[in-house]
């Protein structure tokens, strides 16, 4: 397998090449020359298979130059049911992504009882192990820098502390994180571990990362990886709960099922796209965003416009506050039949301009191929969905999972399964969850006073130039 970059420029190379970098060196995306297909009788082989042999499966057709023992060994380590035991009581960690139905026909896809509660988890702790293997191979050091709405920080942390030859630099938006995401990222006093707190939004802190990225000297002398989705290795990773979620609930192989699924960065439902593309039977791919309904707003009229700072709000789903969604561009890139040069001017466009519209053109024609679908949720909608849920399901669901909910059933098909993607647990927002139901949500006695504990950052300004200067002070050039 090899990969090329949605820019055109950078011809990439294989896996291996690639999974430690972050932007390509022309500030494209890394994708394969194509996608794998898997036929019916492949789906069939497929769906008796564990957690760890569907991700071996799944993963061994992008890491073809990682030595299959090799990759076998490493999903093994990460998919069991020590590593994802952290979430509700009384749930089934050997299954790693249980599937639990709501009523008949819906059903939520369990994506947070990894370390940090989120479904970051189910990509970031093989990716951890991914880097450390490949690090002792070439006898390396990386330091990876980082941009985080909430969740992505977290789950890089905990998947890399302590990790040999690894240092991480996460930046996050000053004073936009729930306080218990908050507190997990900033209580760790690991000596590899570094917080950024930035004066801005998510989207800041992600322009810093792609200035940083793209200052190839820089990334070069530092050795500079990144674990945000704009690393394949994250996004293919996360092709695998497709597939486990729709076996779960697929009468027989070969019916179609529907995804929803809560998106502000696009890396989630970019793993779903591909899936799908493998040749997974997903009837509908249905966004949900919050109030930053930028991706809604393309998939409803053609028109991307990403929003500035003062644009984008903050919202009681703030891992979702994101208004610049970078893993879009590898969908564009299908979506614009591969042709690298029409992205790169459409980039180019939406930076001049504020915006690009594929409304009325040929691609937009052929968009219902690929089967999204699209809706927005308001604060007072997640709080409806969150009571309906407690009130008609017995499930407690976190806000973004509740966002995801909210827009599915509005997509909702009649015999075709509707799987939500669970996102956090509720635990994550409390002050939200207490609106919702009056009422905290129960934590376990590992996260009992997680906000109490000392924290430890650095508040900078949203300067890739200010990031550098630290990142120089604590790490060894090669």
């Amino acid at each position: 397998m090899r990969y090329v970059s949605t820019r055109g420029e950078d011809r990439g190379g294989g896996f291996r090449e690639i999974l430690l970098g972050g932007l390509m060196a022309d500030g494209g995306l890394a994708m394969p020359v194509s996608y794998p297909r898997i036929d019916a009788a492949g789906l069939a082989a497929m769906r008796g298979m564990s957690y760890a042999e569907l991700a071996l499966a799944v993963l061994r057709l992008f890491a073809d130059d990682v030595p299959e023992d090799v990759l076998r060994g490493l999903v093994e380590k990460t998919y069991t049911a020590e590593v994802y035991c952290n979430g509700r009581a009384g749930g089934d960690a050997a299954e790693i992504t249980p599937v639990r139905t709501l009523e008949p026909g819906v059903h939520l896809l369990e994506l947070s009882n990894g370390p940090t509660l989120a479904f970051k988890d189910m990509a970031m702790q093989l990716l951890g192990n991914l880097f450390e293997w490949a690090l002792a191979e070439n006898g390396e050091t990386l330091n990876i820098l980082g941009a985080t709405s909430g969740d992505t920080g977290s789950s890089a942390e905990y998947a890399m502390r302590g990790k040999r030859g690894i240092r991480v630099f996460m930046l996050s938006p000053f004073g936009k994180m729930s306080a218990f995401q908050t507190a997990q990222m900033f209580s760790l006093m690991d000596e590899n571990i570094y917080n950024l707190a930035v004066r801005g939004v998510f989207d800041d802190c992600q322009d810093v990362v792609k200035a940083v990225s793209n200052d190839l000297g820089f990334k070069r002398q530092y050795r500079i990886g990144t674990v945000n989705s704009i690393n394949w290795a994250r996004v293919v990773a996360q092709v695998v709960y497709y597939f486990k979620g729709y076996f779960a609930v697929a009468g027989e192989v070969g019916a179609p099922v529907s995804f929803a699924v809560p998106s502000g960065n696009f890396g989630n439902i970019c793993a779903g796209h591909i899936a799908r593309m493998m040749g997974l039977p997903i009837r509908r791919l249905i966004l949900a965003t919050n109030e930053n309904d930028v991706l809604d707003e393309f998939f409803r009229t053609g028109v991307y416009r990403p929003r500035g700072t003062a644009e984008t709000q903050q919202t009681s789903s703030p891992s979702m506050d994101i208004s610049r969604a970078s893993n879009f561009e590898r969908f564009v890139f299908d979506l614009v039949g591969r042709d690298a040069g029409r992205v790169k001017g459409l980039w180019r466009e939406a930076a001049e301009l504020g915006s690009f519209d594929l409304g009325g053109t040929p691609e937009w024609a052929g968009i219902e191929q690929y089967g999204f679908l699209s809706g927005a949720s308001t604060h007072g909608n997640r709080l409806a969905t969150i009571r309906r849920a407690w009130e008609s399901y017995g499930v407690m669901i976190d806000p973004h999972t509740a966002d995801g909910l909210k827009v599915g059933m509005e997509h909702r098909e009649e015999g075709v399964p509707l799987v939500c993607l669970e996102t956090a647990l509720p635990v994550k927002f409390g002050e939200t969850m207490a609106e919702a139901l009056g009422r905290a949500p129960e934590r376990s006695a590992k996260f009992a006073g997680m906000e109490t504990l000392p924290q430890r950052s650095v508040t900078v300004d949203a300067d890739a130039e200010e990031v550098k200067a630290f990142i120089r002070a604590r790490a060894d050039a090669v």
